[in-house]
């Protein structure tokens, strides 16, 4: 690859007038490179990175120290895993969050992490933000609208997007300029406790992936040959005991993550149609996501009513699609929050489940606020006299009976 033609791209790249600048900083190549971008081409004169900790890993956080110490720069901590836990997760949880297969997570951490950057940006008088999304995903978007939101009159710098910049060019100015970069998979590694992104939008579609890009999951051949037992306990739609012990949300998704994994469940290799109506295939990894969300769903069949169930599926796919389109802080999801948190009142419930070789098979369900009684509803019971129902049966039948009629003139 020409470098000449790169550093040519760049330098004729027009680019605005600022002078106080925040940074998303993650330590990944994108915001690492935005950082040398700054000083060489935007002039800034003062950059406010910001690194906001949404429990992406002990080994992330200490690589993207490292890398600011290269960089030169004293990177702002926000410590913001327990709020991505208990609030965004504890709510992915209770809206079976799922957008066409895929348990939201990314889109979460994205509009949390522009959320606490634009505060803070405004707080120190910032003129700009930067990040660093490309203009071919759906994080641009994210950003953007929670920037507008909570500082509306900056000025938002997307370098990768704006230079037209591939993940391959950044990593030829990276290495020009003397950037570190330590990315192992093109398209990068986003990860948090609910669910771990890799390579996003850069995965081909028959490229063979290796056993050895996965952190928690275990393919079936390399699993455990024997099985785990687990038991869940649920308050309102939240996991708050596991294996007979309490312990916060943030305990028991990276538990039942390490051990999902090793029974081979968490995979998922898919097509992604993301915010541009535009096709993707991206594969992620979350144990705890598909075992929660499996029983959540389960535990709501047991325990709210058929009307319940039917309209809060709307609801749920609909709460699913303005998070992953960057929608989250939009009136219509407080809306949707409020309706959803009501519904959870009455799902509690205790799950004893066997995790093997990728499958969640359920041994054992109970609940106190359940609506399922068998010494009703079994035909091994005696429940009612079922003769009260053949009237009711009758009149459930007339419309069939008047359609019989109508169809019987429309052949005469």
């Amino acid at each position: 690859m020409d470098i000449k033609k790169i550093l040519d791209k760049v330098e004729r790249t027009q680019t605005p007038e600022v002078h106080k600048v925040a940074v998303a900083y993650s330590g990944g190549l994108d915001s690492a490179l935005g950082i040398e971008l700054l000083r060489r081409k935007y002039k800034a004169k003062e950059i406010v990175s910001i690194t906001v900790d949404v429990g992406q890993g002990e080994e992330e956080i200490e690589e993207s120290k490292a890398k600011a110490v290269e960089l030169g720069i004293d990177p702002i901590w926000v410590h913001a895993k327990e709020e991505f836990t208990e609030k965004w997760i504890g709510m992915a949880i209770q809206a079976n969050s799922d957008y066409l297969g895929y348990p939201v997570s990314t889109s979460m951490t994205r509009q949390l992490i522009a959320k606490k950057v634009a505060e803070l940006a405004v707080a120190h008088g910032c003129d700009s933000i930067l990040e660093g999304s490309s203009g071919k995903g759906n994080d641009q978007y994210r950003m953007h609208n929670v920037f507008k939101i909570f500082a509306p009159h900056l000025e938002i710098l997307v370098p990768v997007r704006d230079f037209d910049l591939t993940r391959l060019e950044e990593m030829e100015l990276c290495q020009k300029w003397g950037v570190l970069v330590t990315e192992q998979l093109t398209g990068g590694d986003d990860k948090t406790m609910w669910c771990r992104s890799i390579a996003s939008g850069a995965i081909d579609l028959n490229q063979e992936l290796p056993d050895d890009i996965w952190m928690w999951y275990r393919p079936p051949e390399l699993a455990q040959d024997t099985a785990s037992i687990v038991e869940l306990k649920f308050e309102k739609g939240i996991p708050v005991a596991l294996n007979g012990e309490d312990m916060p949300l943030g305990d028991i998704v990276p538990e039942l993550n390490a051990i999902g994994g090793r029974n081979a469940i968490g995979k998922i290799d898919m097509f992604e149609d993301g915010i541009m109506d535009l096709k993707s295939r991206e594969l992620y990894e979350a144990p705890a996501a598909a075992i929660i969300l499996k029983l959540h769903g389960d535990l709501e069949q047991f325990c709210l009513t058929k009307d319940e169930i039917q309209f809060k599926k709307m609801v749920d796919q609909k709460w699913a699609y303005l998070v992953y389109h960057g929608m989250a802080y939009h009136p219509l999801k407080e809306d949707l929050d409020a309706f959803i948190e009501k519904s959870q009142a009455v799902v509690n419930g205790r799950y004893k489940v066997k995790l093997y070789k990728g499958n969640v098979d359920i041994l054992e369900r109970e609940s106190d606020t359940g609506l399922f009684y068998p010494e009703i509803r079994s035909i091994k019971s005696e429940g009612f006299d079922q003769r009260m129902c053949s009237d009711a049966a009758h009149i459930r039948g007339l419309p069939f009976e008047i359609l019989a009629k109508r169809n019987e003139g429309l052949t005469s």
